[in-house]
C-alpha cells in the first residue's frame, strides 16, 4: 500500500510526462513544494517498490504498476472534483484542494457510487479526461489557444491549471470547456490577444491563453 505522499509523487510524475514529455526531479520538487533531497528519497523508495525508475538521461519514469497506481489516483481526483460541483455546489476554482485531500481516503465502493451518481462521466470540470476503472485514459492532444489562427474558431477543451485565481478569472471571461472562441488578432511584439468568446469580444494575455486548449474547427 502506497502512502498518500507516494501517490502524490506518482500522480505528479505521470502528469509531467504527459504534459512535458519527461519528469525530472527538480520539476517534481517544484510541483510538490518539497526539497530535491525528498524527491531523491521517494524516488529510491518507488524504485524499490517497482513503481518508478530513474536515470539522469531520461529522468523519472513509471513502470506499468506505477502508471496504473497513478491513474487510479487521477481518476479519483477528477471524479471528486466533478462530484463536489454537481452534488455539493462548489465552484470550479475551489475543488482542487478538496479533491487532493479526499483522493487518498475514499474506498473503491465510494468511488464507484460517485461514478454512478455522475452518470459515468468522461471529463472533469476543467475538461481533463477521467481514466476508466481499468486504467485506460484518452490523452487527447489539442493546441494551445495561443495557436488558434486569426479568423478561425474552435471549442475550448480544457483549462489546464489548478490556480484558483486563474480559474476564477477564466470563468469570468466565459473561457470554460465547451465555449466557442474565435481568434480576431494579436497585438504585435508579443502583445495580448483579441478574441471573441460566446459572442463577446475580449482582450486576453498570453499567460491565461497558454493554459487553455482548443479543438480548431475545420
Amino acid at each position: 500500500m502506497l502512502s498518500p505522499s507516494g501517490e502524490d509523487y506518482l500522480k505528479t510524475i505521470y502528469e509531467l510526462i504527459v504534459g512535458q514529455g519527461r519528469a525530472v526531479p527538480s520539476q517534481v520538487a517544484e510541483k510538490l513544494a518539497v526539497s530535491p533531497a525528498a524527491v531523491t528519497k521517494m524516488a529510491q523508495r518507488l524504485q524499490e517498490e517497482k513503481m518508478a525508475q530513474y536515470s539522469r538521461q531520461k529522468g523519472l519514469s513509471l513502470t506499468l504498476a506505477g502508471e496504473k497506481a497513478a491513474l487510479k489516483v487521477i481518476r479519483r481526483h477528477r471524479l471528486l472534483e466533478l462530484y463536489l460541483i454537481e452534488a455539493l455546489h462548489y465552484t470550479w476554482d475551489r475543488v482542487h484542494e478538496e479533491a487532493c485531500r479526499l483522493e487518498h481516503v475514499i474506498s473503491d465502493e465510494f468511488e464507484e457510487k460517485i461514478d454512478v451518481y455522475l452518470g459515468r462521466p468522461t471529463r472533469d470540470p476543467h475538461g481533463a479526461p477521467i481514466p476508466t476503472k481499468d486504467g485506460h485514459i484518452e490523452e487527447e492532444r489539442h493546441p494551445s489557444l495561443t495557436e488558434l489562427p486569426s479568423g478561425r474558431t474552435g471549442t475550448i477543451q480544457q483549462v489546464d491549471n489548478d490556480d484558483a485565481e486563474l480559474l476564477r478569472y477564466a470563468a469570468s471571461m466565459g473561457m470554460i470547456p465547451g465555449a466557442e472562441v474565435e481568434m480576431l488578432n494579436q497585438e504585435p511584439f508579443g502583445g495580448p490577444f483579441h478574441i471573441k468568446v460566446a459572442g463577446k469580444k475580449r482582450v486576453v494575455g498570453r499567460e491565461l491563453m497558454s493554459h487553455i486548449t482548443v479543438a480548431i474547427r475545420e
